[in-house]
């Protein structure tokens, strides 16, 4: 993560500590969400956050990100949001609907609120790509949810 930061912090001015961030977290596919959540955490923290000024708030499945981001969003005291979720490839095409309702319901938030909204769902084709982007070989993509949202602040 420090190398990421680095590269990331080095290129934005913004002074994070007097920032409100709101980050809603699918609870399906938790363990894939939990590790999500954790690296935007420790992201936003690392770039000079306060604990205090980091709301969580939980939403069943990733279907339901945008209303809760909206609800965030609507907030005078939250700057930014961040919505973390991960959709699994199934059998049916249940997959292409969620994904596609959730990217569009999350653009809509950003562009209603003027406000950056970070998408940091996974959509993989199976658990262990999904493993590999919370945390795994290719990062963790709560992390970078983190500093898009900050980069976005900017």
């Amino acid at each position: 993560m420090a190398g990421i930061l680095k590269s990331v912090t080095g290129k934005t001015n913004v002074n994070i500590k007097n920032k409100r961030f709101g980050i809603v977290v699918a609870e399906w596919n938790d363990d894939i969400t939990e590790p999500l959540f954790d690296g935007a955490y420790q992201a936003l923290l690392e770039m000079g956050a306060k604990k205090s000024h980091i709301l969580r708030h939980n939403v069943p499945g990733s279907f339901e990100l945008p209303l809760a981001a909206q609800q965030l969003a609507e907030q005078k005291n939250i700057d930014a949001v961040i919505c973390l979720g991960c959709v699994i490839q199934g059998d049916t095409p249940h997959f292409d609907y969620i994904c596609q309702a959730v990217a569009y319901g999350i653009m809509k938030v950003n562009l209603k609120f003027n406000k950056p909204v970070a998408f940091g769902v996974l959509t993989t084709l199976n658990k262990k790509q999904a493993l590999e982007r919370a945390g795994g070989k290719f990062g963790n993509k709560g992390e970078e949810a983190a500093l898009t949202v900050v980069k976005m602040l900017s």
